[in-house]
């Protein structure tokens, strides 16, 4: 019971410090995990684990396969997560690039990490090859964090994180084929039997994926599920297809899951989200669990095999040879630049499925008795603990050397979707800033898209906006919404985040009626507040610019729009096109000749104020 305990409250610890400390939360649960397992036999009297997970055997956390069963079971519902953000539409629009890096990106890590531990350590060809294809996943949830503490321009950041997400699956399935070649035959082999066996887990993985994902879309839509059984029925389906498709074919579940979960997450599903979140929360308790235990399983008779120069000279070739092959062929005539590629290069941190996979199929090879696989977990968890080690702790460092930080960051975060918040998005696209609107509205953040506004369906008191990292490049907050509870929260949530230029919400009506004591982060004007610019923008929905003429012209316009109820003062736009916010407490730039005050609503009569 204490080693049980002991394994989830560590876990628990080690994902908040890694919250904490902005750090890949892998990195203190292998950490974890290796000194409470085999560090801890240099520490204890008679040479045993703090927390043993014998898997082979009846004593410890997990006797006889029951390990086994508990580590396929999480990779399975970690993948079905993973896949569920895997959308179809977005895949389409990638970049090039990022098409190449996820092909012959993925087919050079394979062949060349391959033939490089054959050589370097003489293991089979078949095991090289397994852990070739460990290795080709760069998780996305290893690189979020490391992306969010370094501010890169948008494409770079777009690249990473992509590559981290559509790889994912791509080094899953290579693995769970090659796994499949070693058990179907001694060798890789290519005879009839082997073809069978290979075309019935492609066959049983994808064919029960798709039955699985409709049937429970089909259960759902029809309300068959009551609401508050949703997430645990809908657990319970993907560890029934899980468990059935390896019924039919050993070790086609890994692929059935994942078919399920990108079939689920391409439906349109209403629920969709809920379920997702469910399992982001399940997948991080499994995560926690998981990575202290197959850490802590490892001997340090595994630990000695690769504690020699061969395993470093493995490390230099797959981190400083092998991922800059790939990264530089496949950006070959693409817009990136040396310094761009060298940064992709550099940035290639190996995840979660890599480990959790890994100590998967060694922990069943070994068991079968397959030789030179007592390697494939240390290995794979020395390339893990040492790409995430190196890009963690070295990645703004290279960014800065390489110079490929953000230079600055004017990106506008609006918070609220509705008409108004439209009106203004167009217009500062139409001027080439970059704008998001958030709104957890669905309808309105469907129109905002129609409208080619870039848009995301979210609450704001989730976590989900501080980790997306195309955000980046945002340094302006505005909260519109008609809840002023929401906009001042917005604020003292994300001003450090989203704000560093600039944090402003509307006033409410009482900070209208005292415009002394209004807060500084007030927006527009000392009488604008929600329902006022909703009923200018049904009447006037058009935003107008005049050309300053002197600061004595501008206070002229301000004036008269102060005295229009159908005006609310939005911007300067000063002479090489940047837009600065007109914050409530008055102009915050030096007015010159030639800007342009841009104001919403009834067009002013420009006579009147020349």
């Amino acid at each position: 019971m204490i080693e049980l305990a002991g394994v989830l409250i560590l876990g628990i610890l080690a994902q908040w410090f890694a919250w904490r400390f902005k750090i890949p939360a892998i990195l203190p649960l292998l950490l974890i995990g290796l000194l409470v397992g085999p560090i801890a036999t240099l520490l204890t009297e008679d040479g045993s684990k703090w927390i043993e997970p014998i898997w082979n055997g009846t004593k410890g956390l997990f006797p006889g396969e029951s390990l086994y069963y508990f580590v396929s079971l999480s990779i399975g519902i970690i993948l079905f997560e993973g896949s569920l953000t895997l959308k179809l539409k977005e895949i389409k629009n990638v970049g090039s690039v990022i098409s190449r890096l996820i092909t012959l990106g993925s087919f050079i890590t394979f062949f060349g990490a391959g033939i490089a531990v054959h050589y370097i350590f003489k293991t089979s060809w078949e095991i090289s090859f397994l852990f070739a294809a460990l290795i080709i996943v760069t998780g996305p949830t290893v690189i979020s964090p490391i992306l969010r503490n370094v501010p890169l321009k948008r494409d770079i950041s777009a690249v990473l994180k992509w590559e981290g997400i559509l790889i994912d699956p791509i080094g899953a399935l290579v693995a769970v084929l090659v796994f499949e070649f070693i058990n179907i035959q001694e060798g890789l082999e290519f005879t009839k039997t082997a073809l069978i066996e290979f075309s019935k887990i492609v066959f049983f993985g994808i064919f029960l994926g798709f039955l699985f994902a409709h049937a429970l879309i089909y259960t759902i839509k029809k309300k068959l599920i009551p609401h508050y059984l949703l997430n645990v029925f809908a657990l319970a389906v993907v560890m029934t297809d899980f468990v059935l498709a390896n019924h039919f074919a050993h070790e086609s579940g890994l692929l059935a899951v994942v078919v399920m979960g990108m079939v689920m997450g391409n439906s349109g599903l209403s629920n969709l989200k809920e379920i997702l979140y469910f399992k982001e929360s399940l997948s991080v308790l499994l995560i926690s669990i998981l990575f202290i235990l197959l850490s802590a399983n490892i001997n340090m008779a595994d630990l000695e095999a690769i504690y020699n120069w061969n395993t470093v000279f493995l490390f230099l070739t797959v981190v400083f040879l092998i991922r800059p092959i790939g990264v530089f062929l496949s950006t070959y005539k693409s817009s990136f630049k040396t310094n761009e590629k060298l940064f992709i290069s550099w940035v290639g941190p190996r995840g979660i499925v890599a480990a959790g996979i890994a100590s998967l199929f060694g922990l069943k090879l070994v068991k079968d008795g397959v030789e030179g696989a007592e390697l494939i977990t240390p290995l794979v968890f020395m390339i893990v603990l040492g790409t995430v080690l190196l890009n963690a702790t070295t990645a703004r460092l290279m960014a800065k050397i390489l110079k490929v930080f953000l230079e600055k960051s004017d990106g506008i975060l609006i918070v609220g979707a509705g008409e108004f918040s439209r009106l203004i998005a167009t217009y500062l696209n139409q001027n080439n800033r970059h704008v998001v609107l958030v709104d957890s509205n669905s309808n309105n953040i469907k129109k905002a898209i129609k409208l080619g506004i870039e848009a995301i369906n979210e609450n704001i008191f989730s976590d989900e906006l501080e980790n997306n990292i195309e955000l980046n490049d945002i340094g302006y907050l505005m909260a519109l919404t008609a809840n002023t509870d929401i906009n001042s929260h917005c604020i003292d949530k994300f001003r450090e985040q989203f704000g560093e230029n600039g944090s402003f919400r509307l006033l409410t009506p009482e900070e209208s009626v005292d415009p002394e004591n209004s807060p500084k982060e007030g927006l527009f004007s000392q009488t604008d507040d929600f329902v006022k610019l909703a009923t200018i923008v049904r009447k006037h929905p058009t935003i107008h610019e005049i050309e300053i003429q002197s600061s004595k012209h501008f206070e002229k316009i301000i004036t008269q729009a102060k005295k229009n109820d159908n005006v609310v003062t939005l911007f300067i736009k000063l002479i090489n096109g940047d837009l600065k916010i007109i914050p409530a407490s008055g102009c915050i730039t030096k007015i010159d000749e030639g800007f342009k005050i841009v104001y919403l609503g009834e067009k002013l009569k420009v006579s009147s104020i020349e």
